[in-house]
């Protein structure tokens, strides 16, 4: 009788050791996140982007795994936010301008504030959503923004006056199509991974965007040239966004790894958007593309013109002129 009862108990010690080391494989399973990212896989945003996910995979001693898909494989670069709030992918890297309207107080970064680099936008970004933390970002974590050097504009035809531009049908995004408006052009919505097939076809004339889409979207293989008009020079923010239900469920540990993490890698991205502008266009002036440098009169003429873009968010927006302010004390 007392072997039957020893071995009832040596059982029931058994099982429940199965279901102690059951319990700890549980707790020490890496946590497992997909993060959608819209540039092409050789793009260098799409390698900058697979080097954050490693850093936080080596922070956090594999206790997180991130399984990156470029190339919209998981989500389209304009459904990519709305993708990351339903859960369709934990974390998500796209920009805010492929949904014009829905971040009203992000879109000041992106007016014609004559950015000279990258570097400074992407300060200028993170700064400014640090500054006033707008509602229309709470319904995700926001692990990282940066921004692209000055958006300026790719053209099948030369355009070396304000006149030139007229009539013609050029790509935008977001508030840069009220800046191709307000110079006379034609503005097309459309978002970057659209484009070269749209100048190829002729549904488009030009486009709007910094150096770096001459070579990262091959672009300089179906534009001539590009103007330089540095004083309208605008930007667009992106994001590296995580599902908030997501976000909510790490260790306190890991998020802390996370944000570190991110705030390290906003420099880093803010350096390489100057690298590939810079190669961007290297290799569009390789191709024999022009650079066209508007005179000075010019040039001022196009700022002096675009400068009602400017006013127009102000009067919009019940805190506009507080946001042109604060952008332009972080451009200083």
């Amino acid at each position: 009788m007392k072997k039957k009862i020893f071995l009832i108990v040596a059982v029931i010690l058994i099982g429940l050791a199965f279901a102690a080391m059951g319990t700890l494989r549980a707790e020490a399973a890496p946590i497992k996140l997909t993060f959608s990212v819209f540039f092409p896989p050789t793009a260098g945003q799409t390698e900058a982007a697979v080097d954050w996910a490693k850093a936080v995979e080596k922070r956090t001693n594999g206790a997180v795994q991130i399984t990156t898909f470029p190339g919209q494989t998981l989500l389209k670069a304009n459904k990519t936010y709305a993708g990351v709030v339903k859960g369709l992918s934990d974390i998500g890297f796209s920009l805010f301008a492929y949904t014009r309207g829905r971040f009203p107080v992000m879109e000041a970064v992106d007016l014609p504030m004559g950015y000279p680099d990258g570097k400074v936008a992407t300060k200028v970004a993170y700064e400014f959503a640090k500054a006033f933390n707008p509602k229309e970002l709470q319904d995700v974590k926001v692990l990282l923004l940066h921004a692209h050097g000055p958006g300026l504009l790719h053209t099948k035809k030369p355009v070396r006056t304000m006149g030139d531009l007229k009539g013609m049908k050029i790509r935008c995004t977001g508030l840069a199509a009220k800046v191709v408006k307000t110079l006379g052009g034609v503005p097309v919505a459309m978002p970057q991974p659209a484009t070269y097939e749209a100048l190829q076809k002729g549904v488009v004339e030009g486009t709007f965007g910094p150096m770096e889409v001459l070579k990262t979207w091959r672009q300089a293989e179906v534009v001539k040239y590009t103007t330089k008009c540095y004083s309208v020079g605008y930007t667009t923010t992106f994001f590296i966004i995580m599902n908030l239900d997501k976000w909510k469920a790490l260790p306190a540990d890991v998020q802390k790894v996370f944000e570190e993490v991110s705030k390290n890698y906003v420099p880093i991205f803010g350096g390489l958007w100057d690298v590939l502008d810079q190669e961007g266009e290297n290799h569009a002036v390789k191709r024999g593309n022009e650079m066209i440098t508007l005179s000075e009169a010019e040039d001022a003429k196009w700022r002096k013109t675009v400068a009602p873009v400017i006013d127009e968010y102000i009067a919009a927006k019940p805190n506009g002129a507080a946001y042109v302010k604060k952008i332009r004390q972080l451009m200083k």
